[in-house]
């Protein structure tokens, strides 16, 4: 809703009224045109009676020095990255294989680390994220114990483990090595490295200087699990194996100016934090099987029949779904290569965090085109069963939607494929390529909102699972009612009894790390109170101009980067040019509530022509702008608009209202936009 900023303060043109009744001088939106009230000296506040009591604290709410730290050569003022900004970079060459009656990926690649930084480091940290599913884990001695409440049974149980599969879990590192060029010639030498849970930790014989690179070559395998923690893993059906293969490969972990080396365990509750770099992955699987990956494939002639590449050609043209490998076609021997017991698929994907990949000989695969501003068209790509054809028929459509609309309204989609990989996991993300339980519009388009972020917009997951899963789901908010003509949009956006679930005494602040919530808690605090405080600050307080153009900024200042929450809040105030520290303190440092009353109406001398005089209160700790419907005896209908700055030196507001009549009813926030606590005391009414 936009806001109408003189709504309500024709009551400047009653100066003397106004100058004797009114709380306060009113806002600094008052009509040029209009008399301003003088003040008078010995004048009293007004106040009405039976003001009640309050938890409101202007003074806490609106307090300065929210900021820690000043702005410095690395990460400016105001929230864009200074001239110093830097970061580290790692690329990687990997040859996998899978062998699929043993659910075993095994592989050998080769990191290149580029070390960007000021100091020179003597050791470096990588991530063996499948050590989370060994049974003496950190993440696994985690898991909480819940009742079932039909048979009274205690169980461990989590989304974020392996579902207590035993089974021969973890990363084997059959071998570290550093490879050093000096003069030309190139050595290989072994490498000392420590293990400790998901961390493995490399020492590094003389250090990488500032500004050096460095070489290792880690030889691994794992088993996979079947479940793995909801990001990764293996359907058993009568179509055979389908597998979702993520943290699938030794990883760097990020060294930055803000942490030095980010090494909180995997536990499976929180996400990644991941270097930018280059991908050249080479996935060797039986030729029965279809792989569909992160980034381009260059070899398809190797890996799709020659009627198979004719349906690419017309799909990269088309913006209709074209069948690459058709339901009847999956289990015909001529629907693959023929001559060979395996293959190997090459894939590439450039300035990218991250790869994963899926595989199966039961694939459907389809695709079309997406049209991007600049020109491109990248494919949007769908990989699901035989059995599964009907639930799926419109996932490449969803993504193809989806993508385009983010691409138009906030930054281009930077991949050159966006896969659907249906399979174990109910919904992850990974650049390029999203594996979902089933193709619908809500996953689809929540799964690639992803690839904005944290893919585009590198936040730490780790730490600030909001600044991605938040930030998505408020994406995803207007990918659904623009897109398609909103054919998926699904009620409105107004508060009902979220407002008290978002802000109950029980419930962690939005800040916390995602370790520190309560499993319960992470929908609310992760996904849909960050987003809807984006909403709240998009269509309540800066309006969606000036919204979407700070919003917008953000995303390109920090592509491919590491923003911090500082980062985001400087760069929101900066390019929209308000203050907004009340706002972040309340809503997401501090879990404050909202809770504002409409106390009373009386008439100016007694008299409901000359005007009424409408107090609020502000009950609880949040402070927010006020949205009033004040009716009339006769219906007539008025809204009046305040910003939250009526709160900054008052816990009570009263005003006039340049009525001729008597009022029967005043509503505070009439459409539900703001999470107001307590609506029993937000209507007034004559007959109250």
């Amino acid at each position: 809703m936009k806001l109408n900023p003189t709504a309500g303060l024709t009551l400047a043109l009653m100066a003397s009224m106004a100058t004797a009744m009114a709380q306060n001088t009113p806002p600094a939106t008052t009509p040029a045109a209009a008399t301003r009230p003088v003040a008078r000296r010995g004048g009293a506040p007004y106040t009405e009676p039976n003001a009640p009591e309050t938890k409101y604290n202007y003074n806490e709410t609106w307090k300065p020095f929210f900021y820690t730290k000043n702005g410095d050569e690395f990460r400016a003022a105001d929230g864009q990255p200074g001239p110093k900004y830097w970061q580290n970079r790692v690329d990687y060459k990997i040859n996998a294989r899978i062998d699929t009656a043993k659910n075993e990926i095994s592989g050998s690649e080769v990191l290149t680390y580029a070390n960007n930084s000021p100091q020179k480091l003597n050791f470096v940290w990588m991530w063996l994220d499948q050590n989370l599913f060994k049974a003496d884990s950190r993440g696994v001695k985690q898991v909480p114990l819940v009742k079932d409440m039909t048979n009274g049974k205690v169980f461990p149980s989590s989304r974020n483990w392996g579902n207590g599969q035993v089974f021969d879990a973890g990363d084997k590192i059959k071998s570290v090595s550093i490879i050093s060029t000096v003069n030309g010639k190139t050595t290989t030498s072994t490498a000392k490295y420590l293990i400790n849970d998901t961390r493995m930790q490399v020492f590094i014989p003389g250090g990488i200087p500032s500004g050096g690179k460095i070489q290792f070559k880690i030889e691994w395998s794992f088993i996979s699990p079947d479940y793995g923690s909801d990001r990764m893993g293996i359907v058993n059906n009568p179509e055979g194996k389908v597998f979702q293969v993520a943290q699938w490969y030794p990883r760097m972990c990020v060294y930055d100016d803000l942490q030095g080396w980010n090494t909180l365990p995997y536990t499976g509750e929180s996400e990644f934090y991941l270097e930018y770099g280059d991908f050249d992955i080479n996935i060797t699987a039986p030729a029965k099987n279809i792989v569909v990956c992160s980034g381009q494939l260059l070899n398809p002639k190797d890996v799709y029949t020659p009627t198979q590449l004719a349906r690419w050609a017309e799909a990269s043209k088309s913006d209709k779904t074209v069948f690459i490998v058709k339901p009847s076609e999956v289990f015909s021997p001529a629907s693959r290569p023929a001559g060979k017991a395996d293959l190997t698929w090459h894939f590439v994907v450039k300035n990218a965090r991250d790869a994963s990949w899926s595989t199966a000989a039961s694939f459907v695969i389809d695709a079309a085109k997406m049209d991007m501003p600049s020109g491109k068209k990248p494919l949007a790509i769908s990989a699901y069963t035989v059995s599964s054809a009907a639930r799926n028929a419109r996932s490449t459509e969803y993504a193809k939607y989806s993508i385009e609309y983010n691409s138009k309204k906030w930054f281009e989609y930077p991949y050159p494929n966006a896969t659907v990989a249906v399979g174990r996991a109910g919904g992850m993300e990974y650049p390029g390529i999203v594996f979902v339980g089933q193709g619908g519009w809500g996953v689809i388009d929540h799964e690639f909102g992803h690839n904005w972020f944290p893919m585009v917009v590198g936040s730490n997951e780790r730490l600030y699972g909001w600044m991605d899963e938040g930030f998505n789901t408020f994406i995803n908010t207007l990918s659904t009612a623009n897109a398609m003509n909103g054919e998926n949009m699904r009620g409105g956006r107004a508060f009902g009894p979220t407002a008290q679930a978002f802000t109950r005494p029980t419930l962690e602040p939005m800040m916390s790390n995602p370790d520190n919530l309560k499993e319960a808690n992470n929908g609310t605090l992760l996904y849909s109170k960050p987003s809807a405080g984006l909403v709240m600050l998009r269509e309540q307080i800066l309006g969606p101009e000036r919204f979407d153009y700070a919003f917008k900024t953000y995303i390109e200042r920090w592509a491919y980067k590491h923003p911090s929450p500082d980062d985001f809040f400087r760069t929101m105030e900066a390019a929209s040019g308000e203050s907004l520290q009340w706002f972040w303190r309340g809503w997401f440092v501090n879990n404050w509530q909202l809770d504002v009353g409409v106390r009373a109406v009386s008439y100016v001398d007694g008299d409901a022509a000359k005007g009424s005089i409408i107090t609020i209160d502000n009950l609880e700790k949040m402070a927010m702008p006020v949205t009033l419907e004040i009716k009339t005896v006769s219906g007539k209908t008025e809204r009046v608009n305040y910003t939250a700055e009526i709160w900054e030196r008052n816990v009570s507001w009263s005003f006039i209202y340049p009525s001729t009549e008597a009022i029967e009813s005043v509503t505070y926030d009439p459409d539900h936009k703001l999470p107001d606590a307590n609506r029993t005391n937000d209507v007034w009414t004559a007959k109250k």
